[in-house]
């Protein structure tokens, strides 16, 4: 198996809200020696504000271009692990192939339920918090998210271990 520290580019883990992402990229973390960037947790350095707080006072609109110009800073580096937002992918100028190869991560409308029922920092979800809108949501963002993966790989019922093994062997 090639050795993840000499990659040069970067991985972009992508999917719904809830689904693993930060999970897995953390895991990835401790097993090489790649930088891990939450991209939420940047944002939210940035503006000094939750991400919640940032929806509620600027908008979505002005979260979504803070994810944008983001990507852009990005693509100047190499050998990262970035968590991208659910959203991310939703805008056709997010196109993250150029510096990396995007791993779609996915689960059922129940997994991600499970993951998400006691967050209150995902604004979309908040007053949403059941599997019919949670899958509604996830149907409208499916074609996106497709299209924007070079990888896609289905989390439920795998360990973060297995799936980071999976990762590595399909990135390679």
């Amino acid at each position: 198996m090639k050795d993840l520290e000499k990659l040069d580019f970067n991985i972009f883990l992508i999917g719904f809200m809830g689904v693993g992402k930060s999970t897995v990229s953390k895991a990835l973390q401790r097993m090489f020696a790649m930088d891990v960037v939450e991209m939420d947790e940047i944002i939210a350095k940035r503006n000094g504000m939750s991400i919640s707080e940032i929806f509620e006072l600027h908008g979505e609109e002005y979260f979504r271009n803070e994810e944008t110009a983001f990507l852009r800073e990005s693509r100047e580096k190499k050998n990262m692990i970035v968590s991208c937002g659910g959203g991310v992918p939703m805008r056709q100028v997010n196109v993250m192939k150029k510096s990396g190869k995007v791993v779609l991560l996915t689960a059922n409308p129940e997994t991600i339920l499970e993951h998400v029922k006691h967050s209150h920092d995902r604004p979309l979800l908040e007053n949403n918090k059941n599997v019919d809108y949670i899958a509604e949501l996830m149907e409208k963002r499916r074609e996106a998210y497709e299209a924007a993966a070079d990888i896609v790989i289905a989390t439920d019922g795998k360990s973060v271990y297995d799936i980071c093994e999976e990762i590595i062997t399909k990135v390679n």
